[in-house]
């Protein structure tokens, strides 16, 4: 059964691969999509040499460089952004400065202790292989992907989020992102068992972390014996009940991709609905940066958010833009048009001032105005890695597009 669903995604992406052509005339040109990733590789070289070699940029804030370890969550983000920049410009440096990375990155292969393998190898380690076709890094994704898969549940029928108290076993929105490097590591080396997981993860976050209206939760605890729900909560959102902007991202984008790794139309409507909830709401703004959150509005006076409450999200808004992209292939008439639209508003928006940053300024990070987590008053409004990651993938998978390309490669790995 395995093998006839790829067969069936790849007729998907034979059908839907250049849908933008011939239902929209593009709005960005080829000149500026590659204007801004020529400016964006130009940018992060301003990183890079403000980078430790066995160090990971994570944001620039109050006018400091703040690195990571490999260990931390977004250490992948910066050198699959160097894999997709070396992809729209083809800068010989560009890869030398990702190849680097990774010899600090390869340990964590073994990590059992993070969800977060997906963004830390996949989109690093990943990114390489599909670019190089070198598999001298194969044996790291597949360790990878035994590490991930060790933090799944029969019980749960989810991947566990956290070890911490006072968490039970908590699963965040943000895993689903992680189930790509699942699926692809099934492809990779016919193991049917990353792809059961990645599904059955998807299935009960379908069914367990969206409200009526499509919104999603960031935070569903579980019982660890039952698989039981305990609660739903926020740990980065406004409140519990709030509509956390990256958190809808997240969503957004992981049952696109979902519906593109399994062909399940669940998956697909899903994706529609959640794509809808953000583009419908009142709270969006004009320019299609969202807030931080979208019921930011509902903070009290009282609130410590309060005076931040108007903070707009650019990590989300790279998030949507991507996705919609990849939904759009998916969708048809009025829809499809929609959400390509929405996507290229967002692409152009983020190319340009407030959000887009002057050369040599920002620590050398692409965009500006992200927040982390406002409640717990960190990373707030400063730019952030995976922000510029998402930019750049949303500006090459554009590029794919007006290529007549799919908007994701028909094999990644």
């Amino acid at each position: 059964m395995r093998k006839i669903h790829f067969v069936f995604v790849a007729l998907v992406y034979s059908a839907f691969g250049t849908l933008a052509l011939a239902q929209h005339k593009f709005q960005l040109s080829k000149e500026f999509i590659q204007a801004n990733l020529d400016q964006a590789a130009k940018q992060i070289e301003v990183l890079a040499a403000a980078t430790p070699k066995d160090k990971f940029p994570k944001t620039f804030e109050k006018n400091q460089q703040k690195f990571s370890s490999s260990s931390w969550w977004c250490s992948g983000f910066y050198p699959g952004t160097l894999w997709y920049l070396y992809e729209g410009t083809q800068k010989a440096e560009l890869r030398k400065l990702a190849e680097d990375k990774l010899v600090y990155l390869e340990k964590e292969k073994n990590n059992k202790g993070t969800h977060d393998l997906g963004f830390m190898l996949f989109c690093s380690f990943g990114n390489r292989l599909r670019l190089t076709g070198n598999a001298e890094y194969k044996p790291v994704l597949v360790a990878g992907a035994e590490s991930l898969s060790s933090r799944y549940s029969d019980k749960t029928k989810a991947i566990r989020s956290w070890d911490h108290k006072p968490w039970h076993y908590p699963v965040i929105i943000d895993n689903m992102m992680n189930l790509e490097f699942l699926t692809q590591l099934s492809k990779l080396t016919g193991d049917k068992k990353y792809y059961n997981i990645a599904v059955t993860h998807a299935e009960t976050t379908l069914k367990n972390h969206f409200r009526k209206d499509y919104s999603s939760y960031h935070v569903i605890d579980y019982d660890s014996n039952t698989g039981k729900v305990i609660a739903k909560k926020t740990h980065q959102g406004a409140a519990d009940e709030s509509a956390w902007a990256r958190g809808q991202g997240w969503a957004l984008y992981g049952y696109t991709m979902m519906y593109r790794e399994t062909g399940k139309k669940a998956f697909l409507k899903q994706a529609r609905h959640i794509a809808k909830f953000i583009l419908n709401h009142p709270n969006l703004p004009a320019d299609m940066i969202p807030y931080w959150d979208f019921d930011m509005d509902k903070i009290p006076s009282t609130s410590k958010m309060y005076a931040n409450r108007t903070l707009r999200d650019v990590s989300a808004a790279a998030l949507y833009a991507s996705a919609l992209l990849e939904l759009a292939q998916y969708t048809k008439g009025k829809e499809s048009l929609r959400f390509f639209s929405a996507a290229e508003t967002i692409i152009k928006n983020l190319s340009e001032p407030p959000y887009k940053a002057a050369y040599g300024d920002n620590g050398g990070y692409i965009l500006k105005h992200s927040v982390g987590a406002l409640p717990l008053n960190s990373e707030v409004d400063v730019p952030l890695t995976y922000a510029d990651y998402y930019y750049v993938e949303a500006l090459v998978r554009y590029k794919r597009l007006l290529e007549e390309e799919p908007v994701v490669p028909q094999n990644p790995l």
